[in-house]
């Protein structure tokens, strides 16, 4: 959008509804265009903020239902027009912004249509609205019928992506990967401390799973529910809370926690009574850890240092080490559905390779007998298994230690043959499903 297209959009007369469809149209560009990740786009992005806390949660759901099924609405958006889609892609969405809320939400159709049209005439698009009128009143009429005829998995993977998955599980556990990410993830939630996990339940109406985590599958605003902004509890995915699990008995202990920023990880392991070393290479996201570790009163168990993972060391070998390796994210899809339109398979390699030179560097820090959990948010193997396998492969000092059911409360799923975890985004499909991830525990002898 150019600044003549903007300042037009901020002099036409806006009406009612205007202002969340047009925020929701730069956030798109924002992740599809400047592949800025929709997290960070929501915080910069000033026409956001400025939504009152209604039209913010409905412009989310706009966004994140346009990401998720964005395969299935450009179909959908190819047989109205009957021919090539725009080039233009302001153009293209804005006919995305409207064929969402007409197929995918309750919205009026009146008012998906008519402000669709207010916002290509408000950004440069006047000669097009008459297009933009047409094939959003096609998709009125036609678009919930066709949408039945949809083969949703493979429209909205990456082709790429999808094949990957084929090759590691298979096409009917890939198919069944794809398909869990097409359904938004519940509220899981860590409690500070465990003595008053009960009162938690009870009091945010959340379900204990077998991991520990508390689930709360209808969310709404995390900063309104009771004990939050208190530092009583925070959210965190039922799959990334396991890793800081596996150490056992820590209170006390000195923990290196690697790339560790947002903290999740950090404030479990915190906790637990553990002194924890917070590393990470970005003095940006570690403001963010610091402003958690405030809210729940854990600055003083953890010490945040600005270190590349790859190049740190110590004087002094480490007993206990987290690895949460960089990766391709692509476990979170349910939570971050612009993750797919933000990957591609040379960040994978990249990564692959980055995650290998920080394994080997942790390793390096780690004493004998001491343990290294190393973990990553990604569905493919080569992130893990694969990962893991060759570094085992590389070193006669080094060895699994493996995960048992009962370290799981008795979930026992995900443990592969060797005593990994390798969770699939449809385990625990009656409960709301997971974040993919995998988690590994080696030792050094």
């Amino acid at each position: 959008m150019s600044e003549a297209q903007d300042i037009a959009g901020s002099d036409a007369m806006k009406p009612e509804g205007y202002a969340a469809r047009d925020a929701s149209l730069y956030l798109l560009l924002h992740v599809l265009q400047k592949k800025q990740p929709l997290d960070q786009a929501l915080e910069r992005e000033q026409r956001f903020k400025n939504l009152t806390a209604r039209d913010r949660g409905f412009v989310r759901m706009l966004v994140s239902t346009a990401l998720r099924r964005m395969g299935q609405i450009d179909d959908l958006i190819a047989r109205a027009v009957e021919k090539q889609l725009p080039e233009n892609m302001t153009l293209m969405n804005i006919l995305r912004v409207g064929a969402t809320q007409i197929v995918f939400m309750d919205v009026a159709d009146h008012a998906a249509v008519d402000l669709s049209v207010h916002l290509s005439i408000n950004h440069g698009l006047a000669s097009r609205k008459g297009f933009v009128n047409g094939v959003l009143r096609t998709l009125t009429r036609e678009g919930r019928t066709w949408v039945q005829k949809q083969d949703e998995v493979r429209l909205n993977t990456p082709e790429w992506l999808l094949k990957l998955w084929i090759d590691d599980y298979g096409f009917s556990d890939a198919a069944q990967i794809a398909a869990a990410h097409l359904s938004e993830a519940p509220l899981d939630i860590t409690i500070k401390d465990e003595a008053d996990r009960n009162y938690w339940a009870s009091n945010l109406k959340a379900t204990e799973m077998l991991t520990g985590t508390l689930r709360k599958i209808s969310g709404g605003a995390v900063h309104e529910l009771p004990g939050f902004d208190d530092g009583d509890w925070w959210v965190q995915d039922a799959s990334a809370a396991i890793p800081a699990k596996l150490f056992g008995e820590i209170k006390g202990q000195i923990v290196y926690d690697l790339c560790s920023a947002p903290g999740g990880k950090t404030l479990q392991l915190a906790s637990m009574g553990a002194n924890v070393n917070a590393l990470d290479r970005s003095a940006n996201r570690l403001k963010r850890l610091d402003e958690n570790l405030r809210r729940m009163g854990l600055s003083e168990k953890v010490r945040v240092l600005t270190e590349d993972a790859a190049s740190w060391a110590l004087p002094e070998p480490a007993s206990f080490i987290l690895l949460d390796a960089p990766c391709s994210a692509t476990g979170t899809i349910r939570r971050h559905p612009d993750v797919p339109h933000l990957k591609n398979p040379v960040d994978i390699e990249r990564l692959v390779s980055t995650q290998a030179n920080i394994l080997e560097n942790a390793f390096a820090q780690l004493m004998v007998g001491g343990i290294l959990v190393y973990c990553t948010c990604s569905i493919q193997r080569v992130e893990g298994e694969v990962q893991i396998d060759g570094f085992l492969a590389r070193h006669d000092d080094a060895k699994r230690i493996p995960i048992v059911a009962d370290e799981l409360g008795g979930w026992d799923e995900a443990i592969s043959a060797q005593g990994d975890l390798r969770i699939l985004p449809y385990h625990q499909a009656a409960i709301g499903g997971m974040d993919g991830f995998y988690v590994a525990r080696l030792t050094k002898v």
